[in-house]
């Protein structure tokens, strides 16, 4: 066997042990896992001494802001800090400008992505009421899924009515494609929000105040519920709240296919330091909360209640982030290129095995969204996204550091330990002790490949009972 590639004398990390060897790949896949002098010599060799051996992470969240806000960021800026990051597989987010709606902007995003892209991609299409006719015709065009927002963010796409979420997870029931949910209650939030402008509350802590634990809990519980009915599958995106966790376990527990991921901000940062020179930078939606919280959000990750880490990368140009009041200060910031470093500390303070953050940073979400037939683990015939990292290495983390676009980061003097050196997709070294060394835009559009769909309540539904004669008792 002729081998592209070999990675050797490496401790290669699966979701279940570590293990000392070689990665041998051809034609972008690995080919051959084993020991040192089992694995026969590449046209390339890379002796990565010592040092382990991590699948590629998969990042199920971010907003690369193309089209319409690449001020803010784009496929080409926003993969390099991927790739910088270890990450070599990102979900964008369709709220842009235009929002991705249909199979024509789908298809638009796709082209737009393979002409800067250093890693591969997978694109949400927007669930909202006015496109509901469309989930099908994107499910064609390969979207990975869909966003539904049921509270108000970047680009302030409208929350669909209670009935059109329905109909919605009704449809995708049939496609089998999942949802992913910023679950957020808007009419609490927007209620609340305003009455705190009238009364004069201006303070970083407003926004906090604004979306209460209630508003989390709320949300997460209405889609579960839809979803359990319909058999969607669905995803909640950056839970913050600790009151959340035992309602999640409650709903996996009675079956809805429902999956969950927090983020660095949510496990590291805190309400309490909002009041300090620079809180403000932290606003985002939902509201970083108080450090009470982060214990049993870490303990729900590590149980698996909590599935996984994602980042919701969401850059804006530094002005963006200033403003007279909290209320004009724009919502998020990068979070890509840091977020494996993240988890690497929590592995060096004893938070995490090396183990554990494979399954929460690449086997998890490959499971989830349909790619485990080729991404997410060290295996024979998965695409040879890998990223060496060395546990000793240690980084003062800086936004100027960034290649995002927005120079902004709540991260700014966080002193890390354990950081990626090297980042390979499919084989080919793209970035190597934080600089790109392959700008080549060789990411691919990604297809997800879902268990068959699994539908409820079938005599119920919209399509069903608009046929004349419909009997709805009747299964």
């Amino acid at each position: 066997m002729t081998l592209d590639l070999v990675l050797r004398h490496g401790r290669i990390v699966t979701e279940t042990r570590i293990f000392e060897g070689a990665v041998g790949v051809r034609d972008g896949k690995i080919a051959v896992i084993g020991a040192d002098s089992d694995v026969p010599e590449g046209r390339q060799e890379v002796d990565v001494a010592g040092r382990h051996l991590l699948p590629g992470c998969i990042d199920v969240h971010v907003h690369f802001r193309e089209p319409g806000m690449t001020h803010k960021e784009d496929f080409g800026t926003g993969t390099a800090a991927a790739a910088a990051g270890g990450v070599t597989t990102v979900f964008d987010m369709p709220n842009t400008v235009p929002p991705t709606d249909s199979a024509e902007r789908l298809r638009e995003k796709q082209t737009l992505a393979e002409e800067k892209a250093l890693v591969d991609f997978g694109l949400y299409g927007l669930l909202g009421e006015h496109n509901l006719a469309e989930l099908p015709a994107m499910a064609e065009a390969g979207m990975i899924g869909t966003k539904l927002f049921l509270g108000n963010t970047t680009g302030d796409n409208p929350c669909p009515s209670d009935g059109a979420v329905l109909e919605g997870f009704e449809i995708l029931a049939r496609l089998g494609l999942r949802c992913s949910i910023h679950a957020e209650n808007s009419p609490i939030l927007f209620w609340r929000q305003n009455r705190m402008k009238a009364a004069g509350r201006t303070d970083p802590l407003a926004h906090l105040a604004a979306r209460t634990d209630v508003v989390a809990i709320e949300a997460l519980n209405r889609a579960a519920t839809l979803a359990d009915w319909t058999g969607a599958r669905i995803h909640i995106v950056h839970e913050s709240c600790a009151g959340s966790v035992p309602f999640i376990r409650f709903w996996k527990d009675r079956g809805c296919d429902i999956t969950v991921e927090t983020l660095p901000q949510y496990l590291y940062l805190d309400a309490e330091t909002f009041a300090a020179p620079g809180g403000h930078l932290l606003r985002m939606n939902p509201p970083i909360r108080q450090k009470s919280q982060q214990e049993p959000l870490w303990a729900a990750l590590k149980e698996g209640v909590i599935d996984f880490v994602a980042t919701d990368h969401a850059p804006h140009a530094p002005e963006e982030k200033e403003g007279d009041t909290v209320w004009d200060m724009a919502c998020g910031f990068p979070g890509v290129q840091t977020s494996l470093a993240l988890m690497l500390e929590g592995v060096s303070a004893g938070r995490l095995t090396l183990p554990e953050v494979v399954r929460i940073m690449t086997g998890a979400p490959a499971r989830s969204f349909g790619l485990a037939d080729r991404k997410g683990a060290i295996a024979v015939g998965l695409d040879a996204d890998l990223v060496v990292v060395d546990m000793e290495a240690t980084e003062t983390l800086s936004a100027a550091a960034l290649f995002s676009r927005g120079k902004v980061s709540p991260w700014e003097g966080h002193r890390v330990r354990g950081l990626p050196v090297m980042t390979f997709l499919r084989g080919g070294l793209v970035a190597e002790n934080g600089r790109i060394v392959d700008d080549t835009p060789r990411g691919r559009m990604l297809r997800p490949e879902m268990p068959k769909p699994a539908p409820r309540n079938l005599a119920t539904t919209m399509e069903a009972v608009l046929e004349p004669g419909n009997v709805p008792w009747e299964d």
